[in-house]
Parts: C-alpha cells; sequence; structure tokens
C-alpha cells in the first residue's frame, strides 16, 4: 500500500487550524505552533496518540469510518470537510479514464439555462470548468463559450483574469475560496486526472493567492447565497445565487443569479442584458 499523503496534510492543517481557548485548553505558556497538539487532538478523538500521529504522518493504514467520523468531530469538520475526509482515507479511490475526459451537458440543461431570459444561469463540471452559459451570464460573467477551450474554468478565470478580479470587487477572495476548495474536492475524488493536475500546477505558479488557499485545505460545497457584483457597465448589482446539482450527474452543478423585481440590480440586469441582446452577432 502507498502512502496516504493528503490525507496526512489534511488533518494537520485542520488541527492547526483549531484554537485551543475555545476548546477549553489554556497554557501557561505560549504555544511554539498555533492549532491543538496532536496528543490534545487525538484524546478528544479517543485514539491512541501513536495511532493518530501515523494518520497524520501519511502511513498506509485504512481508519475505520468509526475512527474517521470521531476525528472529524474533533477537528469541527462541516458537511464538506467531513465528506473529504472519507474521501482521501479511503482507498482505492477512482482513477480517471481518458476515456470519459470530456464532460457532456444534457440539451435539455442547455434550454432550460437559455429559457431563464435575464437571469444569469451556467453550469460548472469537473475541475470548476464552465460547460454552458446563458446570454445573461455572458453579459454580467465573461463570454466563456468564446473563450479558448483551456480557459473555459471558472477557477483559472478568477484567478488570472483581472477584469474577473475588478468584476467581484469585495466578494472576490470569497469567490476565490469557494472555487479552489471546489476544485480540492474534485480532485481528491478523481486523484489521477491529468489536466486537474495541470490546472492545479498552472495556478500555482501563476497565483500566489491560490497557493495560499491551496495550501489551507479547506474545501466546500456550492451552496445558495448572496453575491455582489461591480460590472464596468452597469455598476454595482447584488444577486442571490441558487445552486441545484442533477442527480443523474454529481459532477455539474447549475448556477442561477437572481434579483429582486424593482430593485436597482434587477434594472441594472436587465439593462446589461437587453443592451447586449441588441449588439449585432
Amino acid at each position: 500500500m502507498t502512502r496516504n499523503e493528503e490525507l496526512g496534510d489534511f488533518l494537520r492543517a485542520r488541527r492547526a487550524a483549531l484554537d485551543p481557548a475555545t476548546l477549553g485548553i489554556v497554557d501557561e505558556q505560549k504555544r511554539r505552533v498555533p492549532g491543538l497538539r496532536r496528543e490534545e487532538l487525538a484524546r478528544l478523538a479517543g485514539v491512541s496518540v501513536d495511532y493518530y500521529t501515523r494518520l497524520e504522518q501519511g502511513r498506509p493504514i485504512e481508519p475505520s469510518d468509526a475512527v474517521l467520523d470521531a476525528i472529524a468531530g474533533a477537528l469541527q469538520l462541516d458537511r464538506a470537510e467531513r465528506t473529504y475526509l472519507q474521501t482521501v482515507a479511503v482507498r482505492p479511490r477512482p482513477r480517471t479514464r481518458s476515456g470519459r475526459s470530456g464532460q457532456l451537458v444534457r440539451p435539455g440543461v442547455f434550454a432550460l439555462i437559455e429559457s431563464l431570459g435575464d437571469n444569469p444561469a451556467y453550469v460548472l463540471g469537473r475541475r470548476t470548468d464552465v460547460l454552458a452559459a446563458n446570454r445573461a451570464a455572458r453579459a454580467l460573467l465573461a463570454d466563456f463559450p468564446a473563450m479558448p477551450a483551456k480557459q473555459r474554468n471558472a477557477a483559472r478565470w478568477v484567478l488570472l483574469d483581472e477584469a474577473a478580479r475588478s468584476l467581484w470587487a469585495d466578494d472576490w477572495e470569497t469567490v476565490v475560496a469557494e472555487l479552489v476548495g471546489a476544485l480540492r474536492m474534485d480532485a481528491a475524488r478523481y486523484p489521477d486526472d491529468p489536466k486537474t493536475a495541470e490546472l492545479v500546477g498552472e495556478l500555482s505558479i501563476k497565483s500566489e493567492l491560490f497557493r495560499k488557499w491551496w495550501s489551507k485545505q479547506k474545501v466546500v460545497e456550492f451552496a445558495h447565497g448572496t453575491k455582489h457584483l461591480h460590472h464596468p457597465l452597469v455598476g454595482d448589482l447584488t444577486v442571490e445565487s441558487e445552486v441545484v446539482t442533477f442527480p443523474g450527474d454529481p459532477d455539474q452543478a447549475l448556477f442561477v443569479y437572481l434579483t429582486k423585481p424593482g430593485t436597482p440590480s434587477a434594472q441594472a440586469l436587465q439593462l446589461l442584458t437587453g443592451w447586449t441582446g441588441s449588439r449585432p452577432a
């Protein structure tokens, strides 16, 4: 069996992120490193220090579901982080076959997002690739279908495109964290995917912020929420983001941005989509 370095890296990062004081652990002397000590985490999880140490060292051992649940509780992991822990701790994990590297969006999904009119909608797939975007999304965010295939990736766009950074304004780092966390989850599910490795390598070279968030070992599941944007043509907009996953394809997610009727954001979005729709093709 091979070493499980991803599991060890994740456990160390999450342990370092814990605040001992919030867990009722008080030190008379200042700690040399942040977070809990290994023996403290092991005690909270109800496992031996030696066993937990071997997990952090990436030793080739397979913890039981009960042990993983106990460690997840001790680390105070959320649902996405628990899923990631289970994924990187279980072997063998699915191998990516080259014949399945393509991602297809069903015609019905294309029709659905186009039917949403002035509501921007797009589909993200593996590696945060942008697989489809309606006219409103292309007007608000970027014209992804017009980009070269390699550049049709949300994480790459947000991190490397200055227009994206300006568009997301104060929410930029939050959006970066979400996309990097989603990319990490995808990399755990498909550890042998060469396209994922290529993307992570490129972003590691070109983006200091990517390196920062990647090293934090944070993972996310996309969820609904409020987004704030600053568009160069129509100014500030506030949208509510809804995310829908497909039962038949868990690797694809539909994002829809909604505005409240009669608000300045709704009027700005209608103006933007009307203006772009009136331009010659």
